[in-house]
């Protein structure tokens, strides 16, 4: 065992088995050897690709989208990107990059704001936006030496901040916020729940396996089953069980009594209270300072259910083989995300990422690029990329995009429509026939 999955271990045997949030938030944000802790989990040699990284095309595209409603919110003087989960800061970089072939926007940006806990990621955003060892200001946290806190960007001189919560950014009190939250929602703690009698619900949990069997065979009782592609040839010293009785976390995320009414006994749910949480904090915030946001995340427009999974080396795993070695995931519940900003914000969409980018000119773009060479592989891998961020067999159609407005705010965001008054703040459902 690992030193993480012994700590895991030790938890669930001195406390009894955990949830799904907490077994998530171990395995991914642990010191003790936490999947982001580690620096190159992105990329081609990583475990994911993500679509920053696939082209230039997608920060250059997202930058656009920044600028038309910069123009449309009046022009703004003093404006800050903030990125949520920023990755290795190739999304950052590029959309900067791309900034500055409209001057008078580049102007107003005052600065960039990081919501990142990762060192390792800290470090690598640090170098990708070039800032200067001498501008540079670490963490006061002897434990995490050499740990970027502030530093200023070679790019339009740019001043950036890094922060472990959203809550603790702050900006001047002139400067509107340009938020940015690529593939964050996905990585955030869920809870899993099956219906049980009545209107109770029973909490899928995670406890010790005493071998790789056991674990399997617990899985499938679960109705999570783990596929031969998953369960990989990783040791598993965890596994799936059905809480005895109504957990606090079921009697206090699911007292709305919709999801009694929506669903039959053996039906599964996730629930992500932490994405909603900070998805108020968003609405709430880009409200008060007039701004303006985008969700871009995998995920559907209504509650799923059997979602949970790992990702390593580019292929699904089973999330409780070997905790610390993997990314771990579940679908985004969009639905989830504009109820939790009812009343707070207007949301638009989501719409699907291949739509928005194909709205957003992302084939002038590709037609541009192509224009600067003549070397057939390198056309060739543009538009390989371009076909892979749109095309909905890949990334075109389970990426959504979700705007987020000032609630008082006129203005419909370029490409979404007003939503339908019975499509407003309602959470859908997604009913699984077994």
């Amino acid at each position: 065992m690992t030193p993480l999955a012994k700590h895991i271990r030790d938890t669930i045997l001195a406390t009894g088995p955990i949830s799904i949030a907490k077994y998530m938030q171990l395995a991914l944000t642990s010191p003790v050897g936490g999947y982001y802790t580690r620096g190159q989990v992105f990329g081609r040699s990583g475990d994911f690709v993500t679509s920053p990284e696939i082209s230039q095309m997608f920060g250059e595209v997202m930058a656009v989208w920044y600028v038309l409603h910069w123009e449309m919110l009046g022009r703004p003087s003093k404006t800050a990107f903030v990125e949520l989960g920023p990755g290795r800061g190739t999304l950052m970089a590029d959309m900067l990059r791309a900034s500055r072939r409209f001057p008078d926007f580049a102007k107003s940006i005052d600065s960039v704001h990081f919501v990142e806990r990762s060192p390792e990621l800290r470090k690598l955003q640090h170098a990708k936006l070039g800032c200067t060892p001498e501008s540079t200001k670490y963490v006061l946290d002897k434990s995490a030496q050499d740990t970027p806190a502030t530093a200023l960007s070679n790019t339009g001189n740019i001043a950036v901040h890094w922060y472990d919560l959203l809550e603790e950014v702050k900006l001047e009190p002139d400067c509107v916020p340009l938020v940015m939250a690529h593939e964050f929602f996905d990585a955030l703690p869920i809870y899993k729940f099956e219906k049980g009698t009545g209107d109770l619900w029973s909490e899928i949990l995670v406890d010790v396996a005493d071998s790789k069997d056991e674990a399997a065979d617990a899985s499938s009782k679960m109705g999570t089953v783990v596929s031969k592609l998953e369960q990989g040839e990783d040791a598993c010293h965890f596994k799936y069980v059905r809480s005895r009785n109504v957990t606090a976390n079921a009697a206090f995320i699911l007292r709305d009594q919709k999801f009694s009414a929506m669903f039959d006994k053996g039906d599964h749910i996730e629930v992500s209270p932490e994405s909603a949480h900070t998805m108020t904090l968003l609405a709430e915030w880009i409200s008060a300072n007039k701004g303006m946001g985008l969700v871009v995340d995998y995920g559907q427009d209504w509650t799923q259910g059997d979602t949970f999974r790992g990702i390593k080396s580019h292929k699904f795993t089973n999330p409780l083989s070997s905790p610390g070695s993997m990314d771990l995931t579940a679908d985004v519940d969009f639905s989830y995300l504009r109820y939790a900003a009812k009343d707070k914000a207007a949301c638009f969409g989501p719409v699907e990422q291949g739509f928005f980018l194909h709205s957003m000119g992302i084939q002038a773009r590709l037609q541009q690029l192509l224009n600067t060479t003549r070397d057939a592989s390198v056309q060739k891998n543009l538009v390989d990329c371009y076909k892979r961020l749109t095309d909905p067999h890949s990334m075109g159609r389970i990426y959504k995009v979700l705007a987020i407005l000032p609630k008082d705010s006129s203005v419909v965001p370029i490409p979404f429509t007003p939503p339908k008054a019975e499509e407003l703040n309602k959470p859908k459902i997604e009913k699984v026939v077994k």
